[in-house]
């Protein structure tokens, strides 16, 4: 595969993006506003999200129509145990009704009620549940729209590290990115076979990724699977021996720490493959220790999965001693190896109350270490895990920016709509965001562009000027593609994307290489880019004009941008601009090609 030019079969393109999640279609959107709704419901409507030492939290609750409630309660704990009524370490308030609502889509009134926790001392884990005394007497444990009803926050100081706000990172999916020195990729059948890529082999092309200017790497997981993704793992505590060892990888880290890059690796707390030994045992006996690390029903023939597929149990981390060996796991790459965070695979599916302990133990234990989650949710979710994780992947960006770029479908006033709410909604949050154009779940960019690089570069133009922290998947800086596209007739052929990297000069787009390698020295070089302030001066969707400011304490950025497909002319605000690859001075009136842009500094 990897020695056969790619010659795209553009029979079916998609025209836009299927986003795998539990938000996926209309249908379950409304699902989900009528479960977050109806009964006694906690969705970590909290405020604030990240409480600091000392600092009052409220908690919110809706009462829906089918939760008949009259008084309503918070129990808590502050020393890390769960709360029981009754129970001499549990304290209990009670909140009070602030707000009434008539919810037309249930038909019936919700009833809003407010509670507020007092404020605690620094490194403190406040647990909660909230009860409801119903009409007739009965009490109403709240859940979250999960069914989860234990719910807590840790209480610290903890930030989103530096070196992750300057970062760019790269997204290695290890079975494509390079086989061991000397070696080629191998050519399997099926593309869900092995290509053959290896930790040596990224430890072999540093060189390259040094000379790209990424300052992280972000690897697939590289532990036990019988897949060639890694998202199945057998074993969370060593390495598959397909992609290399532990000296292996120590090997990598030292070699990445003197070059003053980052390593991040794919963790999945979320599931296990069913061939992991813990639940090979938990399903052969009922008796087994292991058999409450998963969630079996009651006659022992079914078991929680991810999204239904039977080789994916779902984990019980809700059980003490499955969410222990699932923490300990993480702590053991960060303590052993120097490992310096986790992105954290369909972080959504353990509750909150896990991510606390989860975020306290490896905050603890390295307090500059980085876990964001693939959460692909919409807003109002991602920000409940603030102070729990420091970020997300931005899903919601995604699509909108490659609505604007990649398949004309939005205009320039919709894009810009969009990031003034979307940078206004999560200002001010201890959360960072992760901005991407493709990954392994989804066609690649210049699949989605039909090949068009020009679009490639104007959407990552503006992904390296905005204020999200930007990952770049492998091979898109050099032209990678894909053969057909993901989703063909009912089925979505996800390997389409995870082609093998090209490493002949001959095959790789360099014009699109040495651009790439100019733009992320400029995000790394600017610190307006980095951490300014925001600002559109020119939104026109008639004609495809859009540009912004970035200006920090130092400097100032102006961006400009046409996604049409005819010249344009766009006046830049009234100062002096320089050009920031050539230096070269601009006049004020600059004329953009097709898909064209200028980014300039003031000066």
């Amino acid at each position: 595969m990897s020695d056969i030019p790619i010659k795209q079969d553009e029979t079916f393109v998609s025209m836009s993006d299927f986003i795998f999640g539990t938000l996926a279609t209309d249908d379950l959107r409304l699902l989900a506003i009528k479960r977050a709704a109806n009964g006694l419901t906690h969705n970590y409507e909290i405020n604030p999200h990240d409480p600091k030492p000392m600092q009052p939290v409220k908690i919110d609750v809706i009462a829906g129509p089918e939760a008949p409630v009259n008084d309503v309660f918070i129990h808590y704990t502050v020393d890390g145990s769960y709360p029981e009524i009754g129970a001499t370490n549990t304290r209990t308030i009670a909140m009070m009704r602030v707000d009434t609502d008539w919810h037309s889509l249930l038909w019936g009134y919700v009833r809003h009620y407010n509670g507020e926790i007092p404020g605690q001392k620094e490194n403190s884990v406040v647990r909660y549940r909230i009860s409801g005394i119903t009409v007739d007497g009965r009490r109403l444990w709240a859940e979250d729209i999960q069914g989860y009803s234990s719910f807590s926050y840790p209480v610290d100081r903890h930030r989103i590290p530096q070196w992750a706000q300057d970062a760019v990172i790269y997204h290695i999916f290890m079975d494509r990115f390079a086989p061991n020195p000397g070696r080629k990729f191998s050519n399997p059948e099926r593309l869900s076979g092995f290509f053959g890529g290896t930790l040596r082999g990224v430890l072999d092309k540093l060189d390259y990724l040094s000379a790209l200017g990424v300052s992280a790497l972000w690897l697939s997981p590289i532990f036990p699977s019988p897949s060639h993704h890694g998202y199945d793992s057998t074993n969370f505590r060593t390495i598959e021996p397909r992609l290399g060892s532990k000296s292996d990888l120590k090997a990598l880290v030292s070699e990445m720490r003197s070059r003053g890059m980052r390593l991040i690796l794919d963790f999945v707390p979320n599931h296990t493959s069913n061939k992991h030994p813990f639940f090979e045992a938990a399903q052969a006996n009922p008796d087994s220790p292991y058999r409450k690390y998963y969630n079996f029903s009651s006659d022992s023939s079914h078991y929680d999965t991810f999204f239904g597929v039977e080789t994916l149990p779902k984990i019980n981390n809700e059980n003490p001693a499955a969410r222990r060996y699932v923490i300990d796991s993480a702590l053991f790459w960060m303590n052993e190896f120097g490992v310096d965070g986790f992105r954290l695979d369909y972080a959504v599916g353990p509750s909150n109350d896990f991510w606390t302990d989860y975020y306290t133990a490896v905050k603890n234990a390295n307090p500059e270490s980085l876990h964001f989650g693939e959460i692909v949710e919409p807003p109002s979710t991602l920000a409940t895990y603030e102070g729990v994780l420091d970020g997300a992947l931005d899903f919601n960006w995604l699509q909108s920016a490659r609505r604007l770029f990649a398949f004309g479908s939005a205009t320039t006033a919709d894009f810009e709509q969009f990031m003034s709410a979307h940078e206004s909604y999560f200002a001010g949050r201890n959360f960072a965001r992760f901005s991407f154009l493709d990954n392994h779940d989804m066609n690649r960019f210049l699949w989605a562009s039909r090949g068009d690089t020009s679009k490639l570069r104007q959407a990552a133009v503006c992904q390296m000027t905005l204020s999200a922290i930007p990952v770049v998947y492998y091979g898109t800086e050099v032209g990678l593609s894909q053969l057909r596209d993901v989703r063909q007739g009912e089925l979505g052929i996800l390997e389409e994307s995870r082609l093998p990297m090209v490493w002949d000069d001959s095959r790789q787009d360099i014009d699109l290489l040495t651009f790439y390698r100019r733009l992320i020295r400029l995000r790394r070089d600017s610190s307006a880019l980095r951490q300014g302030t925001r600002s559109a001066w020119l939104v026109d969707p008639a004609n495809g004009r859009y540009g912004y400011l970035r200006r920090s304490a130092t400097e100032t950025v102006a961006v400009a941008l046409n996604v049409s497909n005819t010249p344009q002319t766009v006046d830049l605000p009234n100062v002096s601009w320089r050009d920031v690859f050539s230096g070269t001075g601009l006049s004020n009136r600059v004329t953009l090609e097709p898909r064209g842009y200028v980014i300039a500094r003031q000066g």
